[in-house]
């Protein structure tokens, strides 16, 4: 099954890097400054989420989205903040000695190594409270009271025991447990695909062409893609090599966590990895070439190496 072209010059990559740079320029203004009292715990925050990169995949889903639907970039940057401010959080939390116990995270130390467990206990709380803050009192967001509660609701939603962190949980308890196909889906819907969901909804939600066909349509191919992400997690974390993924290679068969490759196996995995971007594409048909962007992103996803 044929995937479109991301290569590096291609006009996905180019208006990937264009989408990243707006969200790092976005993020560095919301972010507290390092200078600013307790500067420890700032400092550690601003690590968690700018430095090191990222694939910002959740905020390049605000913005596509958004575009799909007409509305215009400058009223998504404290969108796209807010869902990767979650994301950065959710990372210091699950790289945590109770939770997956990772020393190295975007080839670098994990933020409570590179400062303390508590500090990055703190940050990731503090995270989590800015990305609400942000929802309240972005005023180029240009959305009303009652639009900023629909999306306060959406990231709570995405973020809480039915979404993010209710996956998690899932996950540690399913530590050396053998799992079904349709359990361990359920699984990944709620860890990694809450989040991308939220993305592609909140992204949409804030415009006046988004009636209720338009955001179920988005609201499918977001759940598509947010499974076909975490089925290449898994591939990845068999195929890949530690300084390509930036994090320990084969972390989740040294934890005897059950995966996607180990469920169905790695040749029947990538397979079904092309098939949810088809199903995602599919989603999108009635869509013009606003949605583009959408549909390279999901290409990007199945393609990634990291």
């Amino acid at each position: 099954m044929p995937v479109s072209n991301t290569t590096a010059n291609s006009p996905f990559k180019t208006k990937a890097n264009e989408y990243r740079q707006r969200v790092d320029l976005a993020l560095a203004h919301w972010l507290p400054k390092e200078n600013s009292t307790p500067t420890h715990l700032h400092a550690a925050m601003r690590y968690a989420v700018i430095g090191g990169g990222g694939k910002r995949v959740r905020p390049i889903l605000v913005y596509a989205a958004g575009h799909t639907v007409g509305i215009a970039a400058q009223q998504l940057d404290g969108i796209a903040s807010a869902l990767e401010i979650i994301h950065a959080y959710s990372l210091i939390h699950d790289d945590l000695p109770a939770m997956d116990d990772d020393d190295l995270r975007r080839g670098r130390p994990t933020c409570h190594k590179a400062y303390d467990e508590a500090t990055a206990i703190l940050a990731g709380d503090a995270l989590q409270a800015l990305a609400f803050e942000i929802i309240c009192n972005d005023k180029a967001m240009q959305a009303d009271a009652s639009t900023r509660i629909r999306l306060i609701q959406e990231l709570t939603v995405a973020s809480g025991s039915l979404g993010m962190a209710g996956g998690q949980a899932v996950d540690l308890a399913a530590v050396g447990k053998s799992l079904t196909l349709t359990e361990l889906e359920e699984m990944h819907r709620l860890k990694t695909g809450a989040l991308i969901r939220a993305s592609v909804r909140m992204g949409a939600i804030n415009s006046n062409e988004c009636d209720q066909q338009i955001l179920s349509s988005l609201d499918q191919y977001s759940q598509y893609v947010g499974l076909a992400f975490q089925v290449q997690d898994d591939i990845l974390d068999v195929i890949s090599d530690t300084d390509t993924l930036g994090k320990p290679q084969g972390s989740d068969i040294a934890r005897n966590k059950p995966t996607f490759p180990e469920l169905m196996g790695l040749e029947a995995s990538q397979k079904y990895a092309l098939e949810l971007h088809q199903q995602a594409l599919d989603s999108l048909q009635d869509f013009d070439q606003r949605a583009d962007t959408l549909r390279q992103l999901s290409a990007y996803i199945v393609e990634r190496r990291n």
